[in-house]
């Protein structure tokens, strides 16, 4: 059982990532690049320039960084202009957050989105619940490199052991165990294999969860 938790968004407590993959798949057949939901979720997060690169390697389109960053912002207008009034959080995530700090949890969220477009997607009283919130562009590095967990750890001052991160996809699991953190998946969006291993944990819905959160037990 820790007593600071760092949760992922997008796919992990938000209800976000169907509208991420339409905007995503819409943006890159603009350029005749084909793309499926399921690739989406598989390579959520993965926003390191070389890991992207990496990816359209494997599909036979070579990018450059500045058509990337060209991507990522046609991403980001297409999905905040016509899918963020869809978003909302999983109904399950308010009572768990409000659980926990009743518990005396100290919570962070740990995002690659951008704070402009959490502003759009997050009510803020949802916000309220977390005492650190680790926007995408407040780290030079994305996940999954560790970076963005290591920074939140050391905004809660305290040690990687002590700490607990929930995430949904393979970069985001990556980067919380390259920092060192125990890492429980949640299959919101994938199959299990993906994420295990090498995430500690794996669990199918929000209910095991909590139960791993609040009793250190599935």
């Amino acid at each position: 059982m820790k007593e600071y938790i760092l949760f992922d968004l997008d796919g992990t407590l938000l209800d976000s990532m169907p509208y991420h993959a339409k905007s995503w798949i819409e943006t890159l057949s603009e350029f005749g690049i084909p793309f499926e939901e399921k690739e989406v979720y598989i390579h959520e997060g993965a926003l390191e320039i070389e890991v992207v690169k990496k990816i359209f390697r494997q599909k036979g389109v070579e990018v450059t960084t500045e058509f990337i960053k060209e991507l990522f912002e046609r991403q980001k207008k297409l999905f905040t202009e016509k899918y963020a009034c869809f978003v909302k959080p999983f109904p399950e995530a308010y009572p768990l957050l409000e659980e926990l700090k009743k518990k005396g949890k100290v919570l962070g969220l740990v995002t690659s989105s951008h704070e402009d477009v959490l502003k759009k997607v997050v009510p803020e009283d949802f916000l309220n619940y977390f005492d650190i919130v680790l926007t995408g562009e407040k780290t030079e590095r994305r996940k999954p490199h560790p970076e963005p967990y290591l920074r939140a750890v050391k905004a809660l001052k305290v040690s990687e052991r002590d700490v607990l991160a929930v995430e949904n996809s393979p970069a985001g699991v990556n980067s919380a165990k390259s920092a060192g953190l125990f890492c429980v998946g949640i299959t919101t969006t994938l199959e299990p294999e993906f994420l295990k291993p090498p995430a500690d944990l794996v669990v199918p819905n929000h209910s095991e969860l909590r139960k791993v959160l609040l009793n250190g037990k599935a």
